[in-house]
């Protein structure tokens, strides 16, 4: 793969010029989509721009430093190269996500596994870890559905990540992620073990052909609350729909509305059977579902050790670093950069 500048450019003349067209809302969803094509080439157009106006930038230090002789500028310009370097990595890896669905939104889910009020706690980390690599990122992030710890933490939390390459990026995370530190929790100061999953899904929008039965759907209603137990409405608003033939089950309590809620749970379910029949496999959801091994021993993608030592490790690449703050803070290019490789 390469990178296409010239080809982004006509390609972003052509849907402006449909954009600025008269009658182009008329068709809703061929509007939507030509909006959407336009932010992400201009996205992409962007970091190529800034890249290069940051290797000029660069090019004109060194030659001043050259000829004033200024050594003290050197660590500087050494930093910048390797930013740069950074920078233009990125790019050629985002070269690499050509999957149908990579440059949608994704959904993501987490789930709190063995381990009690320990592996809510852990939960809990994940959110944060993920909500600061989307920040990194410049990916917005809305919850879907929360729900709190039994004592702390969270049993589990749906939220939308919105940007260029989203799913993309964020499919190399799902599976089951492992923590070993001592326990705040014990009063005997012991080490502990705990397990969170992840489940990542493609946003699909209503282009997509998907047909639901509604005989095929069961629907729950419950009173919604917030992180931190805060409600987010005191009626039943929050809707559940399991669909019945899959066993997928979704939920969203987002919205005060009901309606709402049911809209963006469909929403959800449909990304979730379009994933599916990506992988050819509608007939055989239990096999889908089996990919989600069990949130438990021997069955995780990567390892957060906090004591005895510092190390997080993924099993399926081998990229590991000892840097666990820099991770948990969402410093996570390394592990999907090395994973998007391996596709």
């Amino acid at each position: 793969m390469h990178f296409d500048m010239p080809g982004m450019e006509r390609l972003h003349a052509e849907l402006s010029a449909e954009m600025g067209s008269s009658g182009f809302w008329e068709e809703p969803m061929r509007a939507q989509e030509v909006a959407q094509k336009v932010k992400s080439l201009e996205g992409r157009m962007g970091r190529y721009h800034r890249i290069v106006g940051r290797i000029d930038d660069l090019e004109i230090m060194v030659e001043l430093a050259n000829e004033e002789g200024d050594t003290g500028v050197v660590n500087e310009i050494v930093e910048e190269e390797k930013a740069i370097s950074g920078a233009i990595e990125e790019t050629r890896l985002s070269t690499l996500l050509t999957g149908k669905y990579d440059a949608n939104n994704a959904i993501l889910s987490l789930h709190a596994g063995a381990g009690g009020t320990e592996a809510q706690d852990w939960t809990q980390m994940l959110y944060r870890m993920y909500t600061r690599y989307c920040e990194k990122k410049g990916f917005d992030v809305r919850i879907l559905e929360y729900l709190d710890g039994d004592e702390a933490g969270t049993k589990s939390v749906s939220f939308l990540v919105t940007g260029d390459n989203a799913y993309g990026y964020m499919k190399a995370e799902k599976g089951v992620h492992r923590l070993v530190r001592i326990s705040p929790f014990d009063s005997s100061a012991r080490r502990h073990t705990s397990f969170s999953s992840l489940d990542v899904m493609p946003e699909i929008d209503d282009s997509i052909e998907i047909t639901i039965n509604s005989d095929d759907l069961k629907v729950d209603t419950y009173r919604a609350s917030g992180a931190g137990g805060q409600h987010v409405n005191k009626t039943e608003s929050a809707i559940r729909i399991t669909h019945i033939p899959t066993g997928v089950v979704v939920a969203c309590q987002t919205e005060r509305s009901q309606i709402q809620n049911r809209e963006t749970a469909m929403r959800m379910l449909r990304s979730k059977l379009a994933e599916i029949k990506e992988q050819e496999m509608i007939d055989e959801a239990l096999a889908i579902k089996g990919e989600m091994k069990k949130i438990e021993w021997g069955s995780q993608i990567r390892s957060y050790v906090f004591q005895p030592y510092t190390m997080v490790k993924d099993h399926r690449t081998g990229t590991e670093t000892s840097n666990i703050t820099g991770v948990m803070d969402g410093e996570l290019d390394p592990f999907i950069w090395e994973y998007l490789k391996k596709l």
